[in-house]
């Protein structure tokens, strides 16, 4: 690869990485100490999940930013992040259609997903990871 792909591919990494820590971070820090601010009754609360989750669920998402942010951290434990963020964000999705939230509310972790999906994509390119079935990504996409 030339220099300008890698740097290209770089940008798009960190850019779209830096976007889902982001969110994580925010709905972090909303969950946390603003939990009654969009829904009276808490966000929780309101789409039926039990209270004890919301501890479950913040631990989760400090642990996967800081695994998707920080270098140093082996692939395939970023990669549980990702897997992690992406359950999380369908979840989303569906529990905000469950509970007949407005369409916004499904959009939102809809393209969150998307930015996820482009973020681990350009993460397995600039590792040049193999995967278990021992075929590249890029492989794997160009199909």
């Amino acid at each position: 690869m030339n220099s300008k792909k890698i740097r290209r591919e770089k940008i798009i990494y960190w850019t779209a990485t830096g976007i889902i820590g982001a969110v994580m971070t925010f709905s972090i820090i909303s969950f946390t100490f603003f939990d009654g601010y969009t829904y009276p009754e808490g966000a929780f609360t309101h789409l039926h999940l039990p209270a004890y989750f919301k501890a479950e669920l913040t631990i989760a998402k400090v642990l996967g930013v800081l695994i998707l942010l920080l270098p140093g951290i082996p692939g395939k434990i970023k990669e549980y992040a990702y897997v992690g963020f992406g359950i999380t964000l369908v979840s989303a999705i569906i529990a905000h259609a469950a509970v007949g939230d407005g369409i916004m509310y499904i959009i939102d972790p809809l393209l969150f997903l998307g930015v996820l999906i482009l973020s681990y994509i350009y993460f397995t390119r600039l590792q040049g990871y193999k995967h278990s079935i021992g075929s590249n990504i890029e492989v794997l996409l160009s199909k």
